[in-house]
């Protein structure tokens, strides 16, 4: 407010007027702040002495922090953009690296499974053909048949055999894949196994996930649709290859012999009824891919571990899955020793290998809900009707081969 009387306000000692505010020094750590206007209180007399503007200082700064701020925040984001741009290509060379090895694999696996349905003679033709000497071997060899017709012949027990199983491996591992997906659980592509040995030419395909990243409910998911989506596929292939398989004659039958589980026992006695005394059941191609198929996912549902059964189990029962595991391992050890039998040494190997127990999932305590329990006990329950115990042995009542004598000279 401005004061109406014209007398002179009293001077001080230093000439000037006391109700003049005379701007003080600004400090550099207040410059951050907006300084007032001076403000005169009474007006000064004539020829007043001038005072000077106080320069906006502070809106310089404010600017100056503003634009240097700016600056940062895109230089931060332009760094942030080049390494989501460098993790984006190391992580699309990673996974080129990884799609082109899962498809070799798959290829060694089905050339494996093919060369094993067929008998390895695709390979015998194929040197026949580069040799012209071990060519015509061949074609004494194979007398009265012509060697071309055993080749396509062989070819189609190889594909009869291969393609029905590869689609049954690919299937159980598709389940497990796409639920990885979509849990948003990283994970690998499947990983097939070739081994170019009989009988079966694969030990399966694997994949890899991040420990401890799934939930209780999400490893269920992810565990459980891997032997439903092969079971989908390995019963029809299975019907299948049974309904044009037959009984044959045991006497002259030298190969391996497959164990029967209740299901496949249960399958062919209802398409060809009970065994004629002294016949054997002959699995064809497709028929043995489904056996296989069977074998390869009552295994897998073994409650050990990390297989799948073991994956099941523990989100079921939580930690007192690793005693049934150690039961199992340790009951399977006896029952080799029992029946002279060894032909799970290898897998129990594996499982000590890769541990018995189970680890914790990234929630344990997420409640799976009724239906999943319910779909759980049922998937465990395929090993009373899919496992055998005796899955491949020698024929026990083969004839014995004639003992030779020898007559001496007198």
């Amino acid at each position: 407010m401005s004061n109406s009387t014209d007398e002179s306000p009293p001077a001080d000692a230093d000439g000037l007027p006391e109700s003049v505010s005379v701007p003080q020094p600004v400090a550099d750590d207040d410059r951050s702040e907006t300084l007032p206007a001076p403000v005169i209180l009474n007006p000064l007399p004539v020829n007043p002495v001038p005072v000077p503007a106080v320069p906006a200082v502070s809106s310089f700064s404010e600017r100056t922090v503003v634009a240097m701020n700016t600056a940062a925040v895109q230089s931060t984001v332009d760094l942030q953009r080049r390494l989501e741009q460098i993790h984006a290509a190391q992580f699309y060379a990673y996974r080129r690296r990884h799609v082109r090895t899962s498809v070799l694999l798959f290829i060694l696996t089905l050339l494996s499974t093919f060369l094993v349905g067929a008998g390895y003679f695709p390979l015998e033709y194929l040197l026949g053909q580069i040799i012209p000497s071990f060519g015509a071997f061949l074609q004494r060899a194979y007398l009265p048949q012509n060697v071309d017709e055993v080749f396509r012949s062989s070819c189609q027990h190889g594909f009869e055999y291969s393609i029905p199983l590869m689609l049954i491996l690919f299937c159980h591992e598709m389940g497990h894949y796409l639920q990885s997906l979509k849990n948003g659980v990283p994970a690998s592509l499947p990983y097939f196994i070739p081994m170019p040995l009989p009988p079966m030419g694969t030990m399966g395909a694997v994949i890899f996930q991040g420990r401890g990243v799934a939930t209780r409910r999400q490893m269920f998911d992810i565990a459980v649709w891997g032997p439903l989506a092969g079971l989908a596929v390995t019963i029809p292939v299975l019907w299948y290859g049974l309904s044009h398989s037959e009984y044959q004659p045991r006497q002259g039958i030298s190969s391996l012999e497959f164990g029967e589980p209740l299901l496949l026992q249960w399958m062919i006695a209802a398409i060809h009824g009970a065994a004629p005394d002294g016949h054997v059941f002959v699995l064809n191609g497709i028929g043995f891919a489904g056996w296989v198929g069977v074998l390869i996912t009552a295994m897998n549902l073994l409650p050990v571990g990390q297989l799948d059964g073991g994956h099941i189990l523990y989100t079921l029962i939580g930690r007192r899955a690793h005693v049934v595991a150690y039961l199992v391992i340790a009951l399977g050890f006896l029952a080799m020793v029992v029946q002279q039998n060894y032909s799970f040494s290898l897998l129990l190997l594996l499982l000590l290998i890769t541990g018995p127990r189970h680890p914790p999932t990234a929630n344990d305590n997420e409640p799976l809900g009724l239906g999943r329990q319910v779909l759980g006990w049922l998937t465990l329950s395929f090993l009373i009707i899919g496992f055998t115990p005796s899955p491949i042995s020698e024929p026990a009542d083969l004839p014995e081969p004639p003992v030779k004598q020898v007559q001496t000279l007198p």
